[in-house]
């Protein structure tokens, strides 16, 4: 009998349940759990570009696009949105579906997702049920997700910004529960995912401050109850993930005890991430979550955010990482022990460079010795309101030789070890506010940068006047791999020019060739 991918690791999953488990929780149906697996993930949110985008009725080639457009990758796991807090993308009988409050429409997204999912139905299909058949016909597992603080068809004076509790009401809990039980039970679904992280960007918060520390056991034992729904399925095992936000306090401040889960077992997968700040983060700090996961057996996937600048951290418009920032941020996350990377929301259509990128993300040898571009995280007041921080932009206020200022960052590169591969490596750093006549004293690890060879430009083309890029081209003084430390300080300004400078960016381009730009090789 020939098995797909799929159907060996449901097999797997099946035998290891036969032969016995150590116990992860206490309740028998908690211990039902598959071990942790490398796993890449592509996520569809059903809307922008899907059910808004083409025009109805809808066939089969337009239907089967989300997981057509990523076949053929590395890509062996599809996670579906049904939901984003208004109704429901497939038609439940427990849920409202989407577009059912809005008739007549004034918006043609809205409509064109409505005819969309009623051609379909008029064709005898279900919607969701499409996509799912489609994934194993593809050889991809198949995850529905739901926003939890996120509903449509109930009292909408339940949520925290209409004057509710949110999840503190047992009325919303068990409307999202009866969602996930229809999903587990009427759909051919490999898994759950229980998106907590898209609040407060994709959601209404999941409770009122004032609630956490009451509704923080609440919502562990709701998560219980989810998973032993979950797991009480004889014919097969499903996975039940999480997605939770990148540091513990964050969690903690909205409710969720996420260590708790994964002590009991209730997870078998977390994605760290935060929906309120698209931009790829190479030290998403998640450390603590890797450690909490992996020793009881969960495993954890790295998320790959879709841009590198946005209206959030200053851009006037989206920019999208390309191969190589996907490339340094997925090297950086495996070198920090994730099982799996997990993207979403590319540059559409899907071309030629993202069909490229999502190939390489799933084996890591593809990626070890191929160009990356590392670019630190950049600061979203929103999202550090939240407690999700970052070093830049760093005002130095004023010209002090004495005060100095450091940047951590980490690579996944050993520049030692492939140095007879490495064309260049550039460090560029842009600095609002800088002129020419300004000194500078900046060391990368301790090791002075004023050897190397620097190239100034514009810092940008728009307002080329506000500051300068130094391109630093790094030969003798090298980032290592692991955390390094960029330090500097501003010693002094021109006569008659006052005030201080922004590092507003730092970027590391590491180029790979076969054979290095130098003249003459040091032996030894």
């Amino acid at each position: 009998m020939n098995l797909t991918r799929r159907g060996l690791l449901q097999q797997a999953a099946l035998a290891s349940t036969a032969v016995g488990v150590t116990p992860i929780a206490a309740a028998d149906d908690l211990n039902r759990r598959p071990a942790r697996r490398p796993r890449t993930i592509y996520f569809n949110d059903a809307r922008h570009y899907y059910l808004y985008v083409f025009d109805p009725p809808m066939n089969l080639v337009d239907a089967w696009r989300p997981i057509d457009e990523v076949a053929g990758t590395a890509i062996d796991t599809f996670v579906y949105g049904v939901e984003r807090g208004d109704g429901l993308f497939y038609p439940s009988k427990v849920g409202m579906r989407f577009g059912e409050d809005k008739r007549p429409f004034n918006f043609a997204a809205y409509w064109r997702a409505w005819q969309n999912i009623q051609s379909l139905m008029d064709q005898g299909l279900d919607p969701l049920k499409v996509l799912i058949d489609r994934a194993h016909q593809k050889d991809m597992e198949f995850i529905a997700s739901l926003r939890m603080s996120s509903y449509g068809g109930i009292k909408s004076e339940f949520k925290v910004p209409e004057g509710g509790r949110g999840m503190a009401h047992q009325e919303v809990r068990d409307h999202q529960l009866a969602v996930l039980r229809e999903l587990a039970t009427d759909y051919d679904v490999e898994g759950l995912e229980l998106d907590f992280a898209a609040a407060p960007g994709g959601m209404p918060p999941i409770l009122r401050n004032e609630d956490t520390s009451e509704f923080t056991p609440v919502l562990t034992s709701y998560v219980a109850q989810i998973a032993e729904m979950v797991r009480s399925r004889t014919d097969r095992i499903l996975q039940l993930g999480a997605r939770v936000y990148p540091t513990e306090k964050m969690n903690l401040a909205q409710g969720l005890d996420v260590r708790s889960w994964l002590r009991q077992g209730l997870v078998d997968y977390v994605v760290p991430m935060f929906y309120l700040d698209f931009t790829l983060d190479p030290d998403m700090p998640f450390d603590w979550l890797v450690d909490a996961a992996h020793q009881k057996d969960v495993s954890v996937y790295g998320m790959l955010a879709p841009y590198v600048a946005n209206e959030q951290t200053g851009s006037p418009v989206p920019v999208h990482a390309d191969p190589e920032h996907l490339r340094a941020a997925a090297a950086n996350y495996r070198n920090r022990d994730v099982d799996g990377l997990y993207t979403w929301f590319m540059k559409w259509p899907l071309g030629d460079a993202e069909r490229r990128a999502l190939t390489e993300l799933g084996d890591a040898d593809l990626i070890t010795e191929a160009d990356k571009h590392y670019i630190l995280h950049r600061r979203s007041a929103q999202a550090a309101e939240l407690g999700y921080d970052a070093d830049l932009p760093l005002k130095i206020e004023s010209a002090d030789p004495g005060k100095r200022y450091k940047i951590p960052f980490s690579i996944a590169d050993d520049v030692e070890q492939s140095a007879g591969r490495i064309r260049g490596i550039q460090l560029r750093i842009s600095i609002e506010n800088l002129v020419t006549d300004d000194r500078l004293s900046i060391r990368l690890n301790g090791k002075s940068l004023a050897t190397e060879s620097c190239r100034r430009d514009f810092n940008n083309s728009v307002s080329p006047y506000e500051g300068q890029q130094l391109a630093f081209e790094l030969n003798s003084v090298l980032p290592r791999t692991g955390p390094n430390v960029l330090d500097l300080s501003l010693d002094s300004r021109p006569d008659g020019l006052e005030g201080g400078v922004t590092i507003e960016s730092v970027e590391l381009l590491i180029e790979y060739g076969p054979y290095p730009s130098v003249l003459n090789r040091t032996s030894g």
